[in-house]
């Protein structure tokens, strides 16, 4: 399935494609449950401000075992530069997914059960050595920063793309300057 004028498709979560001003998809975003969308669009919002093509999909390391592994080992065949993967619980998503591939992956800590992501996140940080996952924060804030971090590592081979990283940093920089500002002014008053 493929979004066309830059909308979102979504087919009851299952697969949902979304082409950036990119002519391309380089960044794929997995979870291994369709509950997990919530948290993983932001990763896309993330993608999309800079631009980049992505696909969102489910599959489980556990569920759909075969289907993972086939889907990280065709991934870079497909022209994919960066994979994001968000799971929660066991959380094997990432590390399964590194597993079968050289691309860069980017785990997404889910916080799904009641001890709020931290048993995803010692799950997906603990990799041993030689399969690395690039591991964020949980939730939401992780979600965005995996996008950042995809852009970042997009941006190493494309000139324009650290431009808007650049770019990016700035209006970072200028919204403290706005809050300091306004922070002062309430203060003084």
């Amino acid at each position: 399935m493929t979004g066309s004028g830059g909308a979102l498709r979504d087919d009851k979560h299952k697969t949902v494609w979304r082409e950036g001003a990119m002519s391309k998809t380089l960044v794929s975003i997995v979870m291994g449950s369709d509950s997990d969308l919530e948290i993983m669009r932001e990763a896309g919002k993330a993608l999309d401000e800079f631009g980049i093509g992505y696909e969102i999909d489910v599959t489980s390391a556990h569920r759909s075992p075969d289907r993972t592994a086939d889907f990280a080992r065709k991934a870079a065949g497909r022209g994919i530069q960066v994979i994001i993967a968000g799971a929660g619980g066991a959380a094997h998503l990432a590390g399964v997914i590194a597993a079968h591939t050289t691309l860069p992956v980017i785990g997404v800590p889910i916080p799904s059960t009641s001890l709020n992501g931290m048993d995803s996140l010692l799950a997906t940080v603990q990799m041993p050595a030689g399969i690395p996952v690039a591991t964020v924060a949980i939730g939401k804030p992780g979600a965005t920063n995996a996008g950042i971090l995809a852009a970042q590592m997009i941006g190493l081979g494309d000139a324009s793309m650290g431009k808007k990283l650049e770019a990016h940093k700035e209006k970072l920089a200028r919204g403290v300057e706005e809050k300091s500002k306004k922070l002062k002014g309430s203060l003084a008053g």
